[in-house]
């Protein structure tokens, strides 16, 4: 088995069924396992992802109104590489390549792959692509055991809560700081499985632009600084850039959190349990201890 993964959750759930060995060829962002940066990198950005966060927003809005690929892939290579299965997603246009520009390498390929798609928005739905993709490898057997033993780390940390009578803080988490977007998808029901409430978004729904206004309105106990696809250094420099505005200033009398999203939130696989625990830390240190500080840094 050959696999060609094209986004980070993909190969982390590739890796999570057993099959690390098999994937050949990897996104520019997939780092996790960390072995699997050894393998062909087969996707570039267009865009700099070392720019501030308007910046970045400005870029991917002009490539997108342009109608200009945000990502380039090394069809040459790709072939070469000859992959049995190469995983895509539909979740999100501007995250990764999309998915009709993988079909249609697809289409080009002989032997011609199979092409599984990742399209989950809520936790139920990251169980459910770990499904698809280990139908698509033959170890279904594995999709379950790795389902429920996420399902049971979930079920300790709700008996916790529960024992406890632990009250749910009131929860904003901000996936990107300017423009402000509140994170959706599977996020909001991270955090109440963790013991929050979160008062930007509901469980499924994609993640939306909000005015400072309405985040303010919402009076969040905790602020999580979350940036998507971003760790834990670049998380605490956008949450103090922000802070240090006027816009932001209401904010400093409030629990400001930055999360090294990349790990524990931004990717729809198996380490979703990880980032709830994680959240769970973060909420509620008397019941489950502090968060490590490489995962989440308290920033006010």
């Amino acid at each position: 088995m050959r696999v060609v993964s094209f986004l980070p959750s993909a190969t982390e759930i590739v890796a999570a069924l057993g099959h690390l060995d098999d994937i050949v060829g990897v996104s520019h962002e997939c780092d996790f396992p960390p072995s699997v940066r050894s393998r062909d990198v087969v996707t570039s950005s267009a865009i700099d992802s070392r720019a501030t966060p308007v910046a970045i927003d400005t870029a991917v809005r002009d490539f997108v109104d342009s109608g200009r690929p945000l990502y380039d892939v090394r069809v040459d290579r790709v072939a070469e590489l000859a992959p049995d299965v190469m995983v895509t997603q539909v979740v999100c246009d501007v995250c990764a390549v999309s998915e009709g520009d993988v079909r249609a390498l697809a289409a080009r390929l002989r032997p011609r792959p199979e092409v599984v798609t990742l399209g989950a928005t809520t936790l139920d739905g990251i169980f459910d692509d770990i499904r698809s993709v280990a139908s698509a490898l033959g170890v279904t057997d594995r999709a379950d055991a790795l389902v429920e033993q996420a399902r049971g780390r979930m079920r300790v940390v709700h008996e916790t809560l529960k024992t406890a009578r632990a009250p749910r803080p009131r929860v904003a988490v901000i996936e990107w700081t300017d423009p402000v977007f509140a994170a959706g998808h599977w996020v909001p029901e991270m955090v109440y499985r963790a013991g929050g409430e979160d008062v930007l978004a509901e469980p499924g729904e994609h993640s939306r632009t909000r005015t400072l206004d309405v985040v303010r309105d919402a009076d969040p106990e905790l602020i999580l600084i979350a940036p998507c696809g971003f760790d834990l250094e670049r998380a605490a420099a956008d949450a103090e850039r922000a802070l240090a505005t006027d816009a932001w200033s209401w904010a400093r009398a409030r629990q400001v959190w930055a999360v090294d999203a990349n790990a524990y939130l931004s990717r729809p696989g198996p380490r979703v349990v990880d980032g709830i625990e994680l959240l769970a830390k973060v909420l509620h240190p008397s019941l489950f201890g502090g968060p490590d500080s490489s995962a989440a840094r308290r920033i006010a």
